[in-house]
């Protein structure tokens, strides 16, 4: 395999594995601008992955599974509303408690319905989302590189790879171009002010964290019945967290979370290609060391190069209407 072939493998696998990063950090970016924290990103991926696998299975039908894995990380997200918004609990606590949860409940009903460890039923055909391919293909194959370029890179992902990353441009034009952007933002910053004209906190903040689960349910029906013919236990793998690292990297603007969760995906798709290659002067590395490598450079990236991430002022605080 020449250079050309492994760079354009690696930059596949690179969007392949971006897709429920860039998925996850918007929405945590959209409930995290609106002053609610939410650690709970990877539970909700992940009851959202179980869910939409086993409706796919059970209904023959890739539609109905989306449909279930957003309305359960949909109500999940309004769980975490509840406590957080409504309750005026506290922010992290909550979203720990929904990733115990959907930890834990994933695995004890996947056992329960399907009796295969935990797992769902192998998708395929209607239950599963197929690659796209774009028009053109055929007619560039046989022009050097760009053939290759258009039907590897551009053409050949599946449905939701397109709108996980054209959920990037609409994401910057809601909050930075619309009136429910603006006031999304203000409520996270001072939402005393937002109150004092007439709008309300709560219904923003609640607005916000619907949209976080809608976004989350995408995510997790993308590795259960895209990238994954069906739900296994753990499939998720800190993802969550990793959006989460990126939404903090990119200082919770939609643009840079796009480009952080692609360096993130490239470093997963670097320790994969890496996996059993000997390295100069080094020589084989185990097969751990690469795949803890994407969380250390996170660790790294984060602790240095991004400078000083200021979130908004109001995160984390519950709102309380003066009277």
């Amino acid at each position: 395999m020449d250079y050309f072939q492994i760079a354009l493998v690696t930059l596949e696998a690179t969007i392949r594995l971006s897709v429920p990063l860039v998925l996850a950090a918007l929405a945590g970016l959209f409930s995290e601008r609106a002053g609610i924290f939410d650690i709970g990103l990877e539970g909700k991926m992940l009851a959202a992955a179980f869910a939409g696998g086993a409706a796919a299975a059970v209904y023959d039908s890739a539609f109905l599974g989306l449909l279930a894995a957003i309305a359960v990380s949909v109500c999940l997200a309004l769980v975490h509303g509840y406590a957080s918004i409504t309750q005026r609990g506290n922010q992290i606590v909550s979203g720990v408690a929904i990733n115990f949860i959907a930890i834990g409940a994933t695995v004890i009903l996947g056992q329960a319905w399907f009796r295969q460890g935990g797992r769902t039923p192998q998708l395929g055909g209607d239950s599963r989302f197929e690659a796209v391919t774009l028009p053109f293909v055929d007619t560039l194959a046989d022009i050097p590189y760009l053939g290759d370029i258009y039907a590897n890179l551009i053409s050949g992902h599946f449905l939701l790879t397109y709108f996980a990353f054209a959920m990037v441009p609409f994401s910057w034009w809601v909050l930075y171009r619309t009136r429910f952007g603006l006031r999304l933002r203000a409520v996270g910053e001072n939402p005393g002010a937002v109150d004092t004209a007439g709008i309300s906190v709560t219904r923003m903040r609640y607005l916000a964290v619907i949209c976080c689960g809608i976004l989350c349910g995408f995510a997790g029906a993308y590795l259960s019945m895209a990238v994954a013919a069906g739900f296994v236990k753990g499939m998720t793998a800190g993802k969550g967290f990793i959006a989460l690292a990126a939404l903090i990297f990119a200082k919770w603007k939609p643009v840079n979370v796009m480009l952080a969760c692609l360096l993130f995906g490239f470093l997963d798709a670097l320790a994969i290609l890496m996996q059993g290659r000997p390295l100069p002067l080094i020589g084989e590395v185990p097969v751990q060391f690469m795949q803890a490598l994407p969380y250390i450079l996170t660790v790294i990236l984060l602790a240095g190069f991004i400078g000083k991430a200021i979130p908004p002022k109001a995160g984390g605080v519950p709102y309380v209407k003066e009277r």
